[in-house]
């Protein structure tokens, strides 16, 4: 039998009080725009997270309802939705074809802060891909050329077997984008922004779309 994990205790009420002795209370959350308070917290968080601040974990369903869930980038945000980029035949590609809605979380752990998206999924049009797929570096491309994405690998030497035989293919020339990578853009039904509290006391604050506008509601933490 191994040794279990260790999981860190919960903060006691003399590290609550540390922390509120330090930390000035802040204002409440804007509820003006929320692409423009998360474009705040993204910039935050650039400023300070050491890796992939634009990280965010992406929820889907299968075919038999079971959830799953990964890791991806987002590649652009504004009042459209949020942007990322995928092989449009691995599990998430296939996915979304199939039941086009998604939720997405952004965490970022040094600000204590949380971001969560639910919304429709619809594709990226030719052009904003092809502008995308233009600033990915060279190797970038010929990997997203080489990988099945998803799909069986029978060992590491076939990815690498594939990838100098695209390298071949197209040489020192120009890689164009595969008609198989896309990019998704989640449209949001709605935004929750979540700031830790001490005693677990967090503000959380909702943003739904209502005509041309937001309407905003706080929940209990």
């Amino acid at each position: 039998m191994t040794d279990k994990a260790p999981i860190p205790p919960s903060p006691s009420e003399d590290d609550y009080v540390a922390r509120v002795a330090t930390a000035e209370p802040p204002p409440l959350l804007s509820e003006a725009d929320p692409f423009a308070l998360f474009n705040e917290w993204l910039r935050e968080a650039l400023a300070k997270e050491p890796n992939d601040a634009n990280a965010m974990s992406l929820a889907t369903v299968d075919g038999a309802g079971m959830p799953d869930v990964r890791m991806v980038l987002l590649k652009e945000a504004d009042a459209r939705g949020f942007v990322f980029y995928s092989n449009l035949e691995s599990a998430k590609g296939r996915q979304l074809a199939a039941n086009p809605k998604a939720a997405l979380l952004f965490h970022w752990k040094s600000l204590r802060r949380q971001v969560r998206v639910r919304g429709a999924i619809s594709p990226v049009s030719p052009a904003e891909a092809d502008a995308y797929w233009a600033t990915r570096a060279r190797p970038a491309q010929l990997g997203a050329w080489a990988s099945d994405q998803s799909r069986p690998l029978t060992d590491r030497l076939a990815l690498e077997k594939k990838i100098a035989e695209v390298g071949l293919k197209f040489g020192l020339g120009k890689v164009p984008r595969p008609p198989h990578w896309s990019g998704f853009r989640v449209s949001p039904q709605i935004i929750e922004f979540w700031r830790d509290r001490p005693f677990r006391l967090h503000e959380r604050l909702v943003f739904e779309p209502a005509g041309d506008g937001w309407t905003t509601r706080r929940l209990f933490p």
